[in-house]
C-alpha cells in the first residue's frame, strides 16, 4: 500500500509540473485548454479535500505542512496519515 501511495503522490507531482510548464510554455491550442481545465479541476478538488479533512489534522504537529501536501497530492497524502489510536472501551 505504501508503494501505491508513493507512486500516486509522484504522479500527481508530475501532473502539477506539466500544468506549470503549460502555463509558461503553452502547448498547441486544444491540448493547452485541456491541461489548464484539468489543472483547475484538480486544484478545486484538492481545496475541497483540505476543507473536508481539516478537522482530522487538528492533533497533528505539522498541520500546515499536511494541508500543503493535501493541496499538492490530494487523497494520496490523506491516506498516508496514520489514524490516531483509540482508547479501549470498557463495558
Amino acid at each position: 500500500m505504501k508503494f501505491i501511495l508513493g507512486l500516486g503522490k509522484a504522479l500527481t507531482v508530475v501532473f502539477w509540473w506539466v500544468v506549470l510548464v503549460n502555463l509558461t510554455l503553452p502547448q498547441p491550442l486544444p491540448l493547452n485548454l485541456l491541461i489548464n481545465a484539468a489543472g483547475a479541476f484538480l486544484l478545486a478538488l484538492h481545496l475541497l479535500e483540505v476543507l473536508m479533512f481539516n478537522a482530522s489534522l487538528r492533533g497533528r504537529s505539522h498541520r500546515w505542512f499536511d494541508r500543503l501536501q493535501i493541496l499538492l497530492t490530494g487523497i494520496f497524502h490523506v491516506m498516508s496519515i496514520p489514524r490516531p489510536l483509540e482508547a479501549p472501551r470498557h463495558a
